[in-house]
């Protein structure tokens, strides 16, 4: 393709972006501090339904929506629809967590998913060792949504934007917005680029099944899959690879995994019953979803010889859809993959510089706060930015790694939620054992048996954290009740027995 106007459509997605994230400051309370943590951290805990229901919906809609989905549509079938299982549970857990957190956060005056932990267990310790624990999976998650950024720009531009600067281009970007305003920025860009996407997956994916089939509907697209290549409406799959026992236990490691970035946006809401409006309300956004992993199979019967599967949608487009929609298309791909490493760089150089420089350095607040902002910037360009270019592996994968990892803190959420008796030492030896073994089965014995190596981390992990925890002291009980006043289930006591 030579035509210019994809490159600029994207460029001028990206210039809008910067404005929106630049002036989301100017939405401050007139003595507000953007050095504080309350503030960058968790936007003054001020954003109404509106902006919150675009700031999850669009913060977990990223780029394998454009990419990583329809790459997996084309290599593997029907093993893509994961995702739907994946996106209908996240609503879910917004709608019954999402309020319980956001009034641990008001009331205990916490700001990060690791200062929560800490709080409950009564461990600093605990608290730096589960933010370090998330900072791995968080890190794969912006790995991820980096290499798809500068992949588009790299498509756009017709190479002339090679990867490794694709890659400092969108993380400069961020980094300018992201250190002026914070949780704002993500609030506001998000809400952007979750409109833009969602106009933009289902123009591309309607036109392209036109292009296809003549008609708008999706079954035309099916039925021919069915009659030529039905190998990819069932497991493991046309490649062979993807087997029910490594599908359903990466669905479990996914549903697990409680990532500090969506506790960030919970915190963030102005009240607790404004989580659960936009929460109510989520599933009717992830419909955009849908027509992109539709052309992910009509990709199969179109583009058989692709070499990188990640690539099925943008290549589809270039040769079947006119310029504009392919432009379109790489400013909806770019923002879903912005929308999703933004909230996820902020949470880890929140988390690190709360929950484990404060303690350890004995910081000031204000000190940790104007930390965090400077953080981003060695997170982004020496860790984010050498993993992105050097790109390794396939987009789901290295998110599907980083969850196996993330999910591995699940004991800590455990015993704030549902079980008063967990204690301190159990959570610490659940995640170090549950670690250790999803380290071991993703370097040294990829998933064997063809079990994902964070379920066989967990394996592990959930008997070692009940037994260390029976056998060990369990938490003061006041702080346990402060806790379980607000988070025990409907029909039990605080204390997390039956009602009788």
């Amino acid at each position: 393709m030579n035509s210019v106007w994809p490159l600029l459509i994207t460029l001028t997605y990206v210039a809008i972006a910067m404005i929106i994230g630049l002036r989301a400051r100017n939405g401050c309370a007139k003595n507000a501090d953007m050095n504080s943590l309350e503030e960058w951290g968790v936007a003054g805990r001020s954003m109404g339904p509106v902006t919150l229901y675009l700031l999850i919906a669009a913060g977990s809609v990223s780029a394998y929506t454009f990419m990583g989905a329809p790459g997996w549509a084309y290599s593997k079938g029907v093993a893509v629809f994961y995702v739907a299982i994946y996106l209908a549970y996240l609503a879910l857990i917004a709608w019954y967590f999402g309020p319980k957190v956001w009034q641990f956060g008001d009331q205990f005056g916490h700001v990060t998913q690791a200062s929560a932990i800490a709080d409950r267990y009564q461990s600093p310790a605990l608290g730096a060792l589960a933010a370090l624990v998330m900072a791995i999976g968080s890190v794969a998650y912006a790995v991820l949504q980096t290499i798809g950024s500068a992949y588009i720009l790299f498509v756009m531009s017709g190479g002339m934007i090679p990867i490794w600067l694709g890659v400092l281009s969108v993380l400069a970007c961020i980094a300018v917005y992201l250190y002026a305003s914070g949780q704002r920025a993500i609030g506001r860009t998000n809400a952007f680029q979750g409109v833009l996407m969602l106009i933009v997956a289902w123009a591309v994916g309607l036109w392209a099944v036109h292009s296809a089939t003549g008609g708008l509907s999706f079954s035309g697209v099916f039925e021919r899959i069915q009659t030529e290549h039905s190998e990819f409406l069932t497991l493991p799959g046309a490649g062979g690879d993807m087997s029910f026992s490594f599908w359903t236990t990466s669905i479990i490691v996914s549903m697990f995994s409680f990532m500090p970035p969506v506790w960030t946006q919970w915190m963030s809401a102005s009240s607790a019953r404004t989580i659960r409006r936009s929460a109510t309300w989520l599933p009717t956004y992830y419909v955009v979803i849908l027509p992109m992993v539709v052309v992910g199979f009509i990709g199969i019967f179109s583009l058989p010889e692709l070499a990188r599967a990640d690539t099925v949608a943008l290549e589809y487009a270039m040769q079947h859809l006119p310029v504009v929609l392919v432009g379109l298309l790489g400013a909806g791909t770019l923002a879903a993959s912005m929308s999703s490493s933004e909230p996820f760089i902020h949470s880890v150089s929140l988390s690190l510089s709360k929950d484990v420089l404060q303690p350890v350095l004995k910081l000031s607040d204000g000190a940790t706060g104007k930390l965090a902002r400077l953080l981003i910037l060695p997170i982004m360009f020496l860790v984010v930015a050498p993993l992105a270019i050097a790109e390794p592996g396939s987009l789901v994968m290295i998110l599907l790694v980083g969850l196996g990892f993330a999910s591995q803190v699940l004991p800590a959420f455990i015993g704030m939620f549902f079980w008063p008796r967990a204690s301190r030492l159990g959570v610490m030896a659940g995640i170090v054992a549950g670690f250790l073994v999803t380290v071991a089965f993703t370097t040294l014995w990829p998933h064997p048996l063809g079990i994902h190596a964070g379920f066989w981390g967990l394996m592990i992990n959930l008997p070692v954290f009940v037994a260390v925890s029976l056998m060990t002291p369990a938490t003061n009980d006041d702080v346990v009740e402060r806790f379980f006043r607000i988070a025990a289930p409907r029909g039990f006591t605080r204390l997390g027995g039956a009602k009788k």
